[in-house]
């Protein structure tokens, strides 16, 4: 089972462009996902800049309307993520528990969503998903 952990630290949505975290809080950080490397269920993660660096599209009456950041109606966003590959709900809330994690910070655990977990109609309609998957995690080739 694949679970994706969402970092998400209060305060972040008012973040000025370039903000970035302390040397110390990133050197414990490390040591937490050498250890998830190590146990061999990190499958990726990367840390997000803040969203006054970022935009969002929307679609009213299905026409694309940009809105840069930062969100004002936003209450929590995104500080980063980690894909893990473990056999359970309850092994994910485990290696999320362990996360050296601020008082200001919350992991949200969010289970991926597998074509076998569809009925056959869907997983009709979604035909070439497992090929686009793989394809987007090769290297680009140039």
């Amino acid at each position: 089972m694949r679970f994706m952990m969402l970092m998400i630290p209060k305060g972040y949505e008012s973040a000025a462009p370039g903000t970035v975290p302390e040397a110390a809080a990133v050197a414990a950080m490390m040591k937490y996902n050498e250890s998830l490397q190590k146990a061999g269920v990190l499958l990726a993660l990367d840390g997000l800049h803040p969203p006054s660096m970022g935009a969002r599209v929307s679609f009213r009456d299905g026409k694309p309307q940009v809105t840069d950041g930062p969100f004002s109606e936003a209450r929590e966003v995104l500080g980063g993520y980690w894909m893990i590959q473990v056999k359970s709900r309850e092994e994910a809330i485990a290696w999320a528990s362990r996360c050296p994690a601020s008082d200001n910070e919350v992991i949200e655990i969010r289970q991926v969503q597998e074509l076998a977990d569809f009925p056959a109609d869907v997983r009709k309609a979604a035909a070439g998903l497992q090929d686009m998957q793989q394809q987007a995690g090769s290297p680009p080739k140039h």
